[in-house]
């Protein structure tokens, strides 16, 4: 109450001038601080929009098998951690969205247990994406980190506070919408105390106490001592308000996943399952994957590993990853959302060259990564390594298409001096020309297994004509599948805003059939035409029939097939005499 008094009746000038002696003192005048009050108001400190707001929650009623659904879309295998995250992941936001309707909060259960995972697997296996996934799909804030970066509160390092401080800048200051997001610790397994170590390990257990009180609930304060930031937004929402205010993160819905390769976590389960067996058993316990030891994984593994028995309880849930095989990693590269060969797209498109990938190509990646043992990241370093040569040589002349084929990367040296002579374009043409297609009827096929999901998610129906459009949409532009679906819907939708803008300004009611939005989707597409010309050319072509049959029968509906189109003055002069007679 004292210090309250005291702030509150110190001069805000006299605050701004001790506020810039500090910073003059600390930065050596590189940083100065402008007055909030010769700055336009805005509604948050931030002055950004919101995230997505509180009450996309509120409307939160995503299933399990839907987040799954979309999952697989990206992620090749990982059926188990797949079930498991989304299975977790959607309860624990229904759970809280149920609270906020109701009125019921979760805190008057009391000993209420968040379901905070444990994701365990070896690197490059996609822990990280499949997070990144569901967060971008939930629509929480999100935020990652190593945990070898935090040490314990008061020594030289990040403290894990500000994790939670970081969510509050990631929902662009919205602390209750901060207060239900997601927090992902990489690299967990390092934080382990070594036990060839003697005292205390400050990187290590000290790290697992100070998680300790997050990862259940507790508050946290977001003013950060000696921080200038921190000092400038209290500055500024004094004198805004007059009042000193006290702003605190509760940590009680923030659900927080951990992931690690835990290299050494199976000779810890070998050990226990020896242990308890005997005889013949002993041995085929000695000759179980690393893999399937992993699945077998107590709390009394993870602490002789070298965590505490209190930071064990915080993760109640556990999923185990599997190591990707050769045949994993060439499906990866088949999907149509995977980055890697998207990467490589934009890459390349950046210089105005079209890129397209062949099968026996996608092979000779997935082989070589899978001899680097380091999952999916392999994926990149190969594809990198093997077209550096195009990358560096291409953009300079005037090559704007080629494809990566199996005989291409026998010789990428060679071959790429043999593009750049044109001695054998028309082969290469052809090539590009063969893969496209491949690559084209690839998507289609995918879109077409896909197309019921993807036509109740927007809203059109994903007939085989828009599937084969959508598929070439992609092949043609650098994006995830789900955005070309999206553009088709775009111009369906803009097709429909025609009808509906003949209706207001010539006040006549045309409707077009199917087989005529199609056509004009494609109007769209291949020819980039506008809507206000597709509008104009409608009055023009067919208002002054449409009006005559009006005036002489009162008719004032009328619909155009993709022939009428087409074939207007056949039509229209077939309409009229049918009309009129």
């Amino acid at each position: 109450m004292k210090e309250d008094n005291e702030i509150r009746s110190q001069d805000p000038k006299k605050i701004e001038k001790e506020l810039g002696e500090f910073l003059n003192k600390k930065f050596g005048g590189t940083v100065k601080i402008i007055s909030p009050s010769a700055l336009p108001q805005q509604d948050s400190m931030s002055g950004t929009p919101a995230f997505r707001g509180k009450k996309a929650l509120l409307n939160f009623n995503l299933k399990p098998t839907e987040l799954i659904a979309y999952l697989d879309q990206y992620v090749v295998r990982q059926d188990t951690a797949k079930s498991v995250l989304a299975t977790k992941i959607c309860t624990h936001f229904n759970r809280i969205r149920h609270s906020q309707v109701t009125g019921e909060g979760v805190s008057k259960i009391t000993g209420n247990i968040k379901s905070n995972i444990l994701m365990l697997g070896p690197t490059g296996i996609g822990k990280t994406y499949l997070i990144k996934l569901i967060a971008k799909k939930i629509g929480v804030p999100f935020v990652k980190a190593d945990a070898t970066k935090f040490s314990e509160t008061g020594y030289v390092g990040g403290d894990v506070e500000d994790l939670i401080r970081d969510l509050v800048k990631e929902a662009n200051d919205d602390i209750e919408l901060a207060e239900c997001g997601i927090v992902y610790i990489d690299e967990i397994d390092k934080i382990a105390a070594s036990p060839n170590v003697i005292g205390a390990q400050v990187s290590r257990t000290g790290v697992q106490r100070a998680l300790l009180k997050p990862m259940e609930e507790t508050d946290v304060d977001l003013k950060v001592p000696h921080d200038p930031v921190s000092m400038m937004q209290e500055l500024e929402a004094y004198q805004r308000t007059g009042k000193r205010n006290r702003r605190k993160v509760n940590t009680a819905n923030i659900l927080f996943i951990v992931s690690g390769a835990f290299s050494g976590l199976s000779e810890v389960i070998r050990r226990r399952l020896s242990k308890q067996t005997i005889g013949f058993g002993s041995n085929l316990i000695k000759s179980q994957k690393d893999e399937d030891l992993l699945r077998q994984t107590k709390a009394e593994d993870l602490v002789e590993f070298g965590f505490e028995s209190e930071f064990v309880g915080r993760l109640p849930v556990r999923c185990v990853l599997d190591p990707l095989s050769e045949e994993d990693l060439y499906a990866i590269l088949k999907m149509p959302n995977n980055p890697v060969i998207l990467s490589k797209r934009l890459d390349f498109s950046a210089y105005g060259i079209k890129i397209v990938f062949g099968d026996e190509a996608l092979r000779v990646f997935a082989h070589k990564a899978s001899k680097e043992n380091t999952g999916a990241r392999g994926l990149v370093s190969v594809a990198e390594e093997a077209l550096l040569d195009f990358e560096e040589k291409l953009p300079s002349r005037d090559i704007t298409r080629f494809a990566v084929t199996g005989e291409l990367l026998t010789n990428p040296k060679k071959n790429v001096l043999d593009l750049l002579s044109k001695k054998n374009e028309s082969h290469w043409n052809l090539e590009y020309e063969r893969v496209f297609l491949d690559h084209q009827n690839n998507i289609l096929s995918y879109l077409t297994d896909h197309w019921k999901t993807f036509s109740i998610k927007y809203g059109l129906t994903l007939s085989e004509v828009r599937c084969r459009m959508a598929a070439l949409y992609f092949c043609n532009n650098v994006m995830e599948i789900e955005d070309a679906v999206k553009k088709i819907k775009g111009f369906h939708d803009s097709v429909k805003e025609i009808e509906l803008e003949v209706s207001k300004t010539y006040n006549l009611n045309i409707v077009f059939e199917e087989d005529a939005i199609d056509f004009l989707i494609e109007q769209f597409i291949n020819h980039n035409a506008a809507s206000e010309e597709i509008l104009s050319n409608i009055y023009s072509t067919y208002y002054d029939g449409f009006n005559l049959i009006r005036e002489k029968t009162g008719k004032n509906r009328f619909f155009l097939s993709k022939n009428a189109l087409t074939d207007h003055e056949t039509y229209l002069n077939d309409l009229i005499r049918k009309e009129i007679k």
